[in-house]
């Protein structure tokens, strides 16, 4: 009887310790390599990834959802950006810049509200739609600078320039992510 309970011991400490290497940043890692391996921007990805300490817990849904807050997290840090711009002295009297920084801001906001989109439809598994929104919010900046070159005296600030493509790349990896989830 003894050496059942051991038994039954050994093997219960063996599965739970099996079970907390499986929980380990080790497995972790090896999820978010391979998921990133899936994406154009490899480094983006997974240096994004493992700076969340919350993609420890989750599967390859989950990092689509965390990449896809982190594009929010762009989008509304660029919206910000772009109004702080449009009070600034420099923007005050000329009315056409306004109304660009102004149109700019608002397909910064369009974006963030497409990428929360997103994540409601990854929550839902409706990876069509994620992909859409994911999609249009990648697209969204173009307007941006579309309406700098409509007005020949005006310059695409580098500012708003990298942070457009900053967003891009984050979108590229959330539809490399969503990509990978259809093939598990």
């Amino acid at each position: 009887m003894a050496s059942t309970i051991f038994f039954f011991f050994l093997l219960s400490f063996t599965f739970s310790n099996h079970l907390l290497v499986s929980a380990s940043g080790r497995d972790t890692t090896d999820l978010i390599q391979k998921t990133c391996q899936n994406t154009k921007h490899y480094d983006l990805c997974v240096f994004s990834l493992e700076s969340n300490p919350t993609s420890s817990h989750m599967d390859t849904k989950g990092l689509a959802q965390i990449m896809a807050g982190i594009g929010m997290a762009n989008a509304t840090a660029t919206s910000s950006y772009l109004t702080s711009q449009l009070l600034s002295s420099s923007a005050s009297n000329d009315t056409v810049l306004k109304k660009v920084l102004k149109g700019c801001a608002d397909k910064y906001t369009y974006a963030g509200d497409a990428l929360r989109s997103s994540v409601q439809d990854l929550a839902k598994e409706n990876y069509d739609y994620a992909y859409m929104h994911i999609s249009a919010a990648s697209d969204y900046p173009n307007a941006c600078h579309n309406a700098f070159r409509s007005y020949p005296g005006l310059v695409y600030p580098p500012e708003i320039a990298r942070r457009e493509e900053g967003l891009k790349q984050i979108c590229d990896v959330v539809q490399g992510i969503i990509d990978h989830i259809g093939f598990q």
